[in-house]
């Protein structure tokens, strides 16, 4: 047994403590087999990790493309390509993620689950895994669609569903919608008898609408404050409906321009159990600035932020795990900017184990190790 000693966990602070050590156990092949608490203040044999931080790979929640490709308009001659861009992920230190399919036609549509599955089904040791698909649209509201396209949006309804994902059912884990729309109920209600995560985004939703979205099993919000009412003293909106019930995800793209780094620690620290990062890339992920394309519109890449001529924000080019340094440099919350992008979105697609246990049986060559603070933080992998 080869044992890695001072080694901490992403988990929260206890309140008024100091975070735990812990020592990991490896076998002979280097896989996890033990992970235990040391007393405070003992001492342990093996390599010294100085109190660096070990955690699983990244999820990605919502991610659009990349190197060119944009989910929703794969094609089977982009296999090469679309493996090329699932090594690339890997090396970026993200293990799987949920490929979203923006709002696009039927026929577009069904293409690229039909895509998706052929490449989820070829998967290999080295490349990022792909999980059921995001569908973000097509039943989001009009006036808050941002970059979507209006001409592929639809009215919530069984029929309308069925259309889409028919005989797909397995291959979606989550799916975007605006839940004050009329039908949205039956949808919803429709999409968690299937096991699929649904999340309110697009949406003009007031509090209680989606108070009521959240009863009815609506589980995420997705970008929080974007693409819906924000926190308002007189008009809460449904940020505040979520954190009133403590157990509805808020997926946050850590940029700095999505939303300002002072609302995402607020957001935070209100919820440390349920924010979590997303990327929101585009195709132009892993590509140089410069102008893009949007489906047929052009899209402006600078900076890693993404925008539509009319200045309409899109999304980005950065990283997962460059929004996980940037939240915890924000916060100088290291272990929960960690847990955002590691821990939690395994939370929202049903995985609840505490964090030492979904460590247990990884080869330690998949797992990642995190130095540093609050102010610099580095990661690479543990092996």
């Amino acid at each position: 047994m080869r044992w890695l000693s001072n080694v901490r966990l992403p988990e929260a602070m206890p309140p008024g403590g100091s975070p735990r050590q812990w020592r990991v156990g490896l076998d002979a092949l280097q896989q996890i087999t033990v992970v235990e608490p040391l007393a405070p203040g003992s001492c342990a044999a093996g390599d010294d990790w100085q109190g660096d931080w070990l955690s699983p790979a990244g999820i990605d929640l919502q991610i659009n493309g990349g190197l060119g490709l944009a989910f929703p308009e794969l094609t089977p001659r982009d296999l090469p390509r679309l493996v090329e861009l699932l090594e690339l992920l890997w090396r970026d230190g993200v293990e799987a993620i949920c490929p979203t399919l923006v709002t696009c036609g039927v026929a577009d549509l069904r293409q690229a689950l039909t895509v998706l599955r052929e490449a989820r089904e070829s998967h290999r040791p080295g490349r990022c895994l792909l999980l059921g698909a995001h569908l973000e649209g097509p039943f989001l509201a009009r006036a808050r669609r941002g970059a979507h396209p209006a001409q592929h949006l639809a009215t919530p309804s069984l029929a309308a569903l069925q259309e889409r994902i028919g005989g797909f059912e397995q291959d979606i884990d989550l799916m975007t919608l605006a839940p004050e729309l009329e039908g949205a109920a039956e949808v919803i209600a429709a999409l968690r008898a299937q096991g699929i995560v649904v999340s309110l985004g697009h949406s003009e939703a007031n509090e209680q609408q989606a108070a009521t979205a959240f009863q009815a099993g609506v589980g995420m919000v997705t970008h929080a404050l974007n693409a819906m009412a924000g926190l308002h003293h007189r008009a809460p909106g449904p940020i505040a409906a979520a954190a009133l019930r403590g157990d509805v995800a808020l997926g946050l793209i850590a940029d700095g321009v999505h939303v300002a780094p002072s609302m995402a620690v607020l957001l935070q620290r209100l919820l440390p159990q349920q924010v979590v990062l997303v990327s929101d890339a585009l195709a132009p992920y892993g590509l140089a600035d410069g102008t893009h394309r949007w489906d047929e519109r052009p899209l402006i890449v600078a900076q890693g932020s993404c925008r539509l001529e009319d200045g309409t924000l899109a999304g980005v080019t950065l990283p997962l795990l460059e929004a996980v340094g940037r939240l915890a440099r924000w916060s100088g919350d290291a272990p929960l900017a960690i847990a955002a992008a590691t821990v939690l979105p395994r939370r929202v697609l049903g995985d609840s184990r505490p964090i030492e246990q979904l460590l247990l049986g990884l080869p330690l060559q998949e797992t990642l190790r995190w130095s540093g603070d609050g102010t610099d933080l580095l990661w690479q992998r543990a092996a």
